[in-house]
């Protein structure tokens, strides 16, 4: 290697560099292999039979994506209207409503389902408000924000929320609700609205392509320096002679 001489400067430069996009590989490597875990545990809760929601302050990120039962009555008079895009990009709304618990003090927000945007109004689809007690299925999650400055906000005076902002849902309607939505499962319901079985898992895993990514840049610096302290090893060699 004594016609090697890369010079201190891109040593400096390219040392931890290289040494940054390793740890960042397997980073993402890790990653990969905890994704694969939660994946994993998603399936499990989601196949598992259906388990009664404690009442009281829940922990949301425990019980996000468990399927749970719930038994009480729905207050039609307080819908929440989510927008949402359904198959074929049809505009529409999650129609969010109060579930009064038989026997408890609690209340949650549960998301009936999809609806079209002329059917948002409760009084073009009344056959699908069912009264009375009834038990329910669903999946429980946990609350989403607004998730960048610049995006819209929601417009809680015209009931068109895009974001599942559960206080702020709750503050609008003036109630208190369990630290959870449970989104229902689909089932017949009178009129055929609103459509459930909205849940959507969208946790892609691709950290395997970003730990190649990083891996790449690494070898490629390596290769770059090599390549450069030869070259200019020759250099410094032939001026010598």
């Amino acid at each position: 290697m004594k016609n090697f001489s890369p010079g201190l400067i891109p040593t400096l430069i390219t040392i931890p560099c290289v040494l940054i996009l390793l740890a960042l590989t397997i980073w993402q490597v890790n990653r990969y292999s905890w994704k694969l875990e939660l994946l994993d545990t998603i399936d499990t809760q989601l196949s598992a039979a259906p388990e009664t929601l404690p009442p009281g302050d829940i922990d949301p990120e425990l019980w996000h994506y468990r399927r749970v039962s719930l038994t009480g009555e729905f207050d039609h008079n307080n819908e929440i209207h989510l927008f949402a895009h359904a198959e074929a990009g049809r505009a529409g709304f999650h129609i969010i409503t109060p579930f009064k618990r038989s026997n408890e003090k609690d209340i949650i927000l549960v998301n009936r389902g999809w609806v079209p945007e002329p059917r948002k109004d409760p009084q073009t689809r009344t056959e699908g408000l069912i009264e009375g007690e009834t038990t329910v299925t669903g999946v429980a999650r946990k609350p989403w924000e607004k998730s960048w400055s610049f995006l819209p906000e929601s417009n809680a005076e015209d009931n068109v929320w895009l974001y599942g902002e559960l206080s702020a849902m709750a503050d609008h309607l003036g109630i208190e609700v369990a630290p959870v939505f449970v989104e229902l499962d689909e089932n017949e319901i009178p009129g055929g609205l609103p459509i459930g079985g909205q849940t959507r898992i969208t946790l892609p895993n691709n950290h395997i392509q970003y730990a190649f990514t990083w891996l790449g840049l690494a070898v490629a610096m390596i290769v770059i320096y090599v390549l450069y302290g030869l070259k200019r090893g020759r250099e410094k060699q032939n001026l010598d002679v």
